[in-house]
């Protein structure tokens, strides 16, 4: 299909809006109507042809007083879904009365197998009927859906000469369509928009740095892609279109299987019609819906490539009480046996839980093949310092960190999104490093890396051209230092917290001891020192360097030592401000000088 028919459909699509629902809904709720309309005409149009079969299957399964008739209706149907009712939407169209137009409609829209019924139900689609019907617009929505100017079949249409007046319309470019749909309505909804959809320069670029570095190594066979936060299942299907090109690059034949959960029933709901207007109606179960972090839908299922934008600076107490209170969570994938510590917590703060579908994903990686498993997320700044040591964001950095994780770590311009504008940086792990990454961190600095929008949408001002990708990705391989990456060793994000106390003292100016003969520490001396894990020396000569040439009587309360990790682009990447020389100073002062005494003679002279 060309781009000008692919432009005229949605064009058509997107004037149903105007057309039927301006003086009915605001502009923001046209989607409950048009997205949820344009999938069960892509659905309809798919199984016309079967139509008759399926009546005939279900008669007959009637008849057996068979229950349990999906199975079969769907293999009559010759699909993953089916519509056993009388009706096609064209038949519709044509009723004079409203009642009757309800009660057909809805008898239609119960005909549906249950798989199409559950993403009905999540996009409310039923308690739009009544709007549609009190306004008088039901009737003319159906029919701008069926209008022969506009063909959402895998048929194409004829005219009556047999020549062909509208092209097929395969799945992908339905499917292509539907996103596009999708995109309109984000960013007509910014406020709403980066809740739910993550821009599609962003996701490109993860699917790159998932993919290209490793994409010697992709053979023959099948791979599992996931989402834990997946949305309107963007990231699933870039990602799958991305290893699918790679692939055929290299002349390899895969298979690429789509999983994900979402709690939010509209965006589940369009992940779902995606699948199925795709035909890929078979993983359509593979979505999951509900709470990843107190309801995982994939417990035991692991994956190889992983990609999310999960919700930061969002609060979890409702998954923390299922999961049985902050305090006594111990789900395997935030409270595991590390370094000797059999309940090691990487469990953060309740005001934000970003870090625990990280956590999520890790806990999903595979183990026991060759490629291993490949993450990219994206995460605001507090994912990289924010929790002191052994709290559990701290505790999480170390894990990933020490467990060698951490490929990279890119900086994201500002303003890429529709609904902040805050810095954002993505998150590269892997459990297979190759040998020159073993030990190493990459951190990627892309800020200046951006082109501007010509107009503004939401927050977002700037994007990611395919050139620019390109340059962060070569970046990431390249895997050298410059201006815009540093490679560091994985002990440089790592530190001791040490406790260091000193005595308490009498009037004397003599200590006071504990029945022991230990002097006695004064909580109010007490004090903090951060000491980097690569500190030369260690900890015994740190202090004795940097506090007990100062103070002679201090100690360290080695039981309180805790290790902890942040990150800090600003270390890494801080560019001072270069200062005028002092030459450039005076030039200024005297031609000040001049000029004022000049303003002063005009003054005294007038």
């Amino acid at each position: 299909m060309d781009n000008e028919t692919y432009n005229n459909i949605v064009s058509l699509i997107w004037g149903i809006a105007d057309d039927c629902l301006r003086d009915v809904y605001v502009r923001g709720k046209y989607r409950d109507v048009i997205l949820p309309m344009t999938v069960i005409r892509r659905l309809d149009a798919v199984l016309e042809d079967s139509k008759e079969a399926v009546i005939v299957m279900k008669k007959t399964l009637d008849e057996a007083g068979i229950l349990n008739q999906t199975d079969a209706l769907c293999s009559a149907a010759g699909e993953a879904f089916c519509n056993s009712s009388p009706f096609t939407l064209k038949d519709l169209k044509s009723r004079a009365k409203n009642q009757q137009l309800k009660a057909d409609f809805i008898a239609y829209l119960d005909g549906f197998s249950p798989n199409v019924q559950d993403i009905l139900e999540k996009f409310k689609f039923r308690n739009q009927i009544d709007t549609m019907l009190d306004a008088d617009i039901l009737g003319a929505v159906i029919e701008k859906f069926v209008s022969p100017s506009i063909n959402l079949s895998p048929k194409p249409v004829y005219n009556d000469k047999g020549e062909e007046k509208l092209p097929a319309l395969d799945n992908h470019t339905m499917g292509v369509i539907f996103e596009e749909l999708i995109r309109r309505f984000s960013e007509e909804n910014n406020e709403e928009a980066g809740e739910h959809f993550t821009p599609r320069d962003v996701v490109e670029l993860m699917a790159d740095v998932i993919f290209i570095p490793i994409q010697d190594k992709i053979n023959d066979g099948t791979y599992l892609c996931y989402d834990g936060a997946s949305g309107t299942g963007g990231m699933l299907t870039i990602a799958e279109k991305r290893i699918m090109e790679l692939a055929q690059e290299n002349n390899k034949q895969v298979a690429i299987h789509l999983y994900g959960q979402e709690i939010n029933p509209e965006t589940y709901a369009i992940t779902k019609a995606d699948l199925l207007i795709k035909g890929d109606g078979d993983q359509v179960e593979n979505i999951k819906y509900g709470s990843t972090l107190s309801n995982d839908g994939l417990p035991t299922q692991e994956f190889d490539f992983m990609l999310s934008n999960p919700p930061y600076g969002k609060a979890w107490k409702v998954d923390a009480e299922k999961l049985g209170g902050k305090g006594d969570i111990t789900d395997s994938r935030f409270v595991i046996s590390f370094k000797g510590e059999p309940d090691y917590k990487m469990i953060p703060r309740i005001s934000d839980g970003q870090m625990l579908f990280l956590a999520n994903n890790i806990a999903k990686m595979k183990h026991n093949t060759k490629l291993g498993s490949r993450i990219a997320e994206v995460h605001n700044g507090s994912s990289l310092f924010t929790g002191d040591a052994g709290g559990g964001e701290s505790n999480f950095r170390r894990y990933i960190i020490e467990s060698d994780y951490l490929e990279a770590i890119i900086a994201l311009p500002e303003h890429m999104f529709y609904n902040t504008g805050i810095s954002t940086y993505i998150w590269v792990l892997t459990n297979r490093k190759e040998n020159r990454r073993k030990g190493k961190v990459q951190l990627i600095d892309a800020t200046n890396l951006k082109s501007p929008l010509r107009k503004n949408l939401g927050n977002k001002n700037c994007e990611l051209a395919e050139e620019i990708r390109q340059q962060i990705t070569q970046l990431l391989l390249n895997f050298e230092e410059n201006e815009y990456s540093k490679v560091l060793d994985n002990e440089e994000f790592g530190y001791f917290k040490i406790t260091v106390n000193r005595p308490q003292r009498g009037e004397a100016g003599n200590f006071i001891t504990d029945k022991k003969g230990k002097p006695k520490a004064d909580k109010n001396l007490t004090g903090i020192e951060h000491i980097p894990l690569n500190f030369e020396g260690g900890i015994e000569k740190f202090f004795k360097e940097e506090v007990q040439s100062f103070t002679p009587d201090a100690w360290i309360d080695y039981s309180k030592t805790q290790i902890g990790y942040e990150i800090s682009f600003t270390k890494y990447f801080y560019k001072p401000v270069q200062l005028r020389t002092l030459l450039e100073i005076k030039v200024d002062i005297k031609a000040l000088e001049a000029q004022n005494e000049g303003l002063l003679n005009e003054i005294i002279g007038g």
